[in-house]
């Protein structure tokens, strides 16, 4: 008869120091041709007054993507209908010991890309919510600045391999605003035909909508209306401008 396997030692829950779970958000838009990101200001200390990203603590029974819905409708006011709605994507985990005074507190951060969306306003621990452009955001309190850079050149380095530019568009848009986001986001202006031709190269970026058309205020005719197409992943991909930021 073989022995019994050898029982682990007793594991101890109370020998480690509790922390606590937060969520941060970074959701960004494109209004009036610049990259704006959401920002609410502090209602509660520490920092209060001061602005922020939206987040919160998690809830015992929360995953840290239900926590991040419900504290971006709670500190916003855009209610549950157009946040359950963004595609919401986990940036990073920042866990360094002093970046909240009031305990040990462990964030994972997410970060969207949206069209624009109604004004914000407060709600929660938020005073007020506002979109503000992404060069006129800080200081922000906590580490929030450097989650803000990291997402901001996640969303730049994503434009150039997946299909994520057309999560800024609304559901029918032209080839003028598609470019309109790239140059808003990489700020760098980009050669139109060249665009053009990269874009309609791409197998599944994007789909023309027979028979669809809109004015853009030019003396031209009007621009082809087209809508995200199947692809995820750009093959060839959109690069930057050597060279550009």
């Amino acid at each position: 008869m073989s022995a019994h396997p050898q029982m682990p030692p007793a594991y101890d829950k109370y020998a480690f120091e509790p922390f606590a779970v937060t969520v941060d958000l970074a959701v960004f838009t494109v209004r009036s041709g610049r990259l704006q990101v959401l920002l609410v200001e502090r209602g509660q200390e520490p920092y209060a007054g001061q602005r922020a990203l939206p987040g919160g603590f998690l809830l015992p029974a929360e995953s840290a993507e239900t926590a991040a819905r419900r504290e971006l409708a709670e500190e916003t006011g855009l209610g549950e209908r157009l946040t359950g709605s963004l595609h919401l994507e986990q940036l990073r985990t920042y866990s360094e010991p002093d970046r909240d005074p009031r305990m040990r507190v462990v964030s994972v951060a997410y970060t969207a890309l949206v069209p624009d969306l109604p004004e914000p306003r407060g709600g929660g621990d938020a005073a007020r919510a506002d979109w503000v452009p992404c060069e006129e955001a800080g200081p922000l309190a906590f580490d929030h600045d450097t989650i803000l850079a990291d997402a901001r050149e996640r969303v730049r380095a994503k434009l150039e391999y997946t299909c994520l530019a057309t999560a800024f568009c609304p559901p029918l848009f032209t080839l003028g605003e598609l470019q309109q986001v790239y140059e808003t986001v990489w700020g760098t202006a980009l050669d139109r035909p060249n665009f053009r031709r990269k874009v309609l190269a791409t197998p599944g970026f994007v789909e023309q909508v027979p028979g669809a058309a809109r004015l853009t205020g030019g003396r031209g005719k009007p621009a082809a209306l087209h809508r995200a197409g199947p692809a995820t992943a750009l093959h060839p991909p959109v690069l930057r401008p050597e060279g550009r930021p």
